[in-house]
């Protein structure tokens, strides 16, 4: 198991050890997880800090950690460091909008199969 923060700087190239952008970063964790609570994906309503919590404690057990993890990392990616290239730009946001659609479809379909005795 290991801590959100610590994986999502690892991902954008940023120095795990280091804290000069954990403000930033943790900002736009929070931002990202917020949308996912919005999909379904979570109940989590604590602000992240710091190293902050592992991805099993945020996330329901029957959410795939794939697609909330790749959600995450890509949002992230677009307000921390957006790429110069409008088509790279574009490609990453078709690929959110994906993921959103994927875990929407998900979060629904687990929450059916939990309402039935």
């Amino acid at each position: 198991m290991s801590s959100i923060v610590e994986d999502v700087k690892e991902v954008l190239g940023i120095d795990s050890r280091g804290y000069s952008f954990d403000t930033d970063i943790c900002m736009h964790i929070n931002t990202a997880i917020s949308t996912l609570r919005q999909l379904g994906a979570t109940d989590y309503r604590e602000f992240i800090t710091g190293s902050g919590p592992v991805w099993e404690d945020v996330f329901k057990p029957e959410m795939s950690l794939f697609l909330v993890r790749s959600y995450v990392y890509l949002r992230c990616k677009l307000l921390f460091d957006p790429p110069s290239n409008s088509f790279v730009q574009t490609a990453i946001e078709k690929q959110i909008s994906e993921l959103e659609w994927r875990i929407q479809v998900l979060a629904e379909s687990e929450s059916k199969w939990l309402l039935i005795p």
